[in-house]
C-alpha cells in the first residue's frame, strides 16, 4: 500500500519560505514512470497544481508559481520537498502531495497539511 505523508511548519511568516516534505512509503520515488506532485486548495477554490518532480529528478512547475517554487528530493529517505518563497497570506491553504503516472489521474494522496501565513 502506497502512503504519502506531508510534514512541515503549520505557520509561516509573510515574506518567508514555506517548506514542506512528503514522505513516501510502499513505493520508490525513483520508479519509472511516476510523477510526484504538490497541490493546494485555496479556500473556496478548486485544486491548484504547484509542480512535480518525476522519477528521474526532473521538475516542472505551474507558470503562475514558478518564480517562487522549488521541488527537490532525497532518494535515500524516499522523500520529496516543496519550497515556496516570499509567501503572502494568499498562500494560506491546505497543501497536498500526490502521485500520478504520466497523464493519468492522481492515484495516491497525502492527507494534506494546513499552512497559515501570518505574522
Amino acid at each position: 500500500q502506497v502512503q504519502l505523508q506531508e510534514s512541515g511548519p503549520g505557520l509561516v511568516k509573510p515574506s518567508h519560505t514555506l517548506s514542506l516534505t512528503c514522505t513516501v512509503s510502499g513505493a520508490s520515488i525513483t520508479t519509472k514512470y511516476y510523477y510526484w506532485s504538490w497541490i493546494r486548495q485555496p479556500p473556496g477554490k478548486g485544486l491548484e497544481w504547484i509542480g512535480y518532480i518525476d522519477y528521474s529528478g526532473g521538475t516542472h512547475y505551474s507558470p503562475s508559481l514558478k518564480s517562487r517554487t522549488s521541488i527537490s528530493r532525497d532518494t535515500s529517505k524516499n522523500q520529496f520537498a516543496l519550497q515556496l518563497r516570499s509567501v503572502t497570506p494568499e498562500d494560506t491553504t491546505v497543501y497536498y502531495c500526490a502521485r500520478s503516472s504520466g497523464g493519468s489521474r492522481y492515484d495516491y494522496w497525502g492527507q494534506g497539511t494546513q499552512v497559515t501565513v501570518s505574522s
